[in-house]
């Protein structure tokens, strides 16, 4: 009888050993599932932020390395615009902070850049997009019509003909922008000339 006794205790204790066992085994399992969305959820986390960067902005795309094509040059269009005038476009050019200071582009040069499916690409794109875009076309040159700002940043364009233009300019600034080293900061504005008026523009740009 006696031996009957330990034997039961013993299979009985050896029951709660391989209960207990896989009472273990069970959790460990249920908790794997979790560590792996735990890990699933970094990789999320750590992607997330390069889907959301992805959407396009000037400072992106001008890190960017792409290098957008430009669309064919147009001959007829640019054959067809008018090429004497007597309008004139005249403004000031400068970059201004928050809190209104102005730093003004000084004895820079500027340039009209008539408004055509060429050009546009080029205001969308570059401008507008931070896109670096292949090199113009010799030809565009031949339609462009270059000034140069005073000490006060004032600038004019005389017999220009009817049309629409991009007024573009660069002012160069550093400290004076919050910069540590100077940057050329761009500006372009649209501007529409007719007959012998004269058209003035604000060609400024607020910085941050």
């Amino acid at each position: 009888m006696e031996t009957r006794k330990v034997v039961r205790m013993f299979l009985y204790g050896l029951s709660v050993a391989m209960l207990l066992s896989g009472c273990i085994h069970r959790e460990l399992i249920i908790a794997g599932p979790s560590l792996g969305q735990t890990e699933n959820s970094t990789v999320q986390n750590t992607t997330t932020p390069h889907v959301q960067t992805s959407t396009p902005s000037p400072a992106h795309h001008v890190m960017s390395k792409t290098v957008i094509p430009r669309v064919p040059f147009p001959e007829e269009e640019y054959g067809g615009l008018a090429k004497s005038g007597s309008g004139t476009v005249k403004g000031a050019i400068y970059v201004a902070d928050a809190y209104g200071k102005k730093t003004y582009g000084t004895q820079t040069r500027l340039y009209l850049n008539p408004v055509t499916s060429y050009s546009r690409q080029w205001y969308q794109e570059s401008y507008m997009g931070g896109y670096k875009m292949e090199k113009a076309d010799k030809r565009l040159y031949n339609y462009l019509r270059f000034t140069a700002s005073n000490a006060q940043g004032k600038f004019a364009f005389y017999g220009v003909p009817s049309g629409t233009y991009y007024v573009i300019g660069m002012v160069k600034c550093g400290k004076a922008c919050g910069y540590d080293s100077p940057r050329n900061i761009r500006i372009a504005k649209e501007v529409t000339v007719s007959g012998s008026d004269t058209v003035s523009v604000d060609l400024g740009k607020m910085i941050d």
